[in-house]
């Protein structure tokens, strides 16, 4: 697949999707422990999200980092912004911060 293609595709799903996890494996199968730990952590915020397997999408795979300018995986999605990898989403929420993003992003009227 094309870069561009794919680009537009991560571009259409993040702003689809009011939350979007891009990871190895699956919210049901994590592959590694970063991407089973975001998960946990999406989970704990009682919205649903969306997950894509990078492991399965090999333009996922090659041009997610243009897309978020982010290098690792998982790479968390809210409201259409990038806001980071495991490390960022679980300090987000021990702060209390990401249910806040996550509560404006999913209970905000649609525009």
């Amino acid at each position: 697949m094309e870069k561009e293609e794919v680009l537009k595709r991560i571009d259409q799903d993040v702003k689809a999707n009011k939350i979007v996890i891009y990871m190895k494996g699956n919210a049901d199968f994590p592959q590694c422990g970063f991407s089973a730990q975001a998960v946990e952590v999406l989970r704990s915020l009682g919205y649903p999200f969306k997950s894509f397997d990078v492991l399965e999408d090999e333009g996922l795979w090659n041009y997610l980092e243009d897309y978020s300018n982010w290098p690792t995986f998982p790479q968390v999605f809210i409201g259409g912004q990038f806001v980071g990898g495991c490390d960022i989403v679980t300090q987000m929420f021990q702060k209390g911060e990401l249910q806040e993003l996550a509560k404006s992003a999913c209970e905000s009227p649609v525009k």
